[in-house]
């Protein structure tokens, strides 16, 4: 999005700075993740791509962990300018990455928002209740009418 299109969010917005529910902790993804962000993802690269939103083959792909840290950087600085906004899925007792959670415009007429998540594979038994906490997070504290989060 352009730097003078109109804002994805409305000006007033401020995106929330965390949720907090049961299996899990999401805060806002940046370099300092990096290490653990590259470990979750590499490990689970087949179980991503069989997931809601990465069945199109995209991503994940091989990268360096230098290009992951670009990667992070870029959702960090979407995030500042309201762009969009990634998240990491953090285990709420050792706070290590075992997702990620992204909010964007919309690509499909009729949405406000594209919404995906995913989960390391040997924590695939937390993505049911992390897509419905974050369908109830994105009703009850964004701004969005119609997102779209496939299922």
């Amino acid at each position: 999005m352009p730097d003078d299109a109109p804002g994805f969010v409305p000006d007033d917005f401020t995106a929330p700075e965390y949720l907090e529910a049961a299996g899990f902790y999401l805060e806002p993804l940046g370099p300092q993740h990096n290490d653990a962000d590259y470990r979750a993802w590499t490990t689970s690269m087949d179980h991503i791509r069989r997931s809601p939103g990465f069945r199109d083959g995209n991503w994940p792909h091989p990268m360096t962990l230098a290009e992951n840290r670009g990667d992070l950087e870029r959702h960090a600085a979407d995030f500042a300018g309201r762009r969009g906004f990634t998240y990491t899925v953090l285990d709420p007792q050792s706070r290590d990455v075992i997702g990620c959670l992204y909010i964007y415009p919309a690509k499909e007429a009729g949405h406000d928002a594209e919404v995906s998540s995913w989960v390391r594979a040997d924590h695939a038994s937390r993505d049911a209740s992390l897509r419905t906490a974050v369908r109830e997070w994105l009703r009850s504290d964004w701004p969005f009418r119609a997102p779209h989060y496939e299922q």
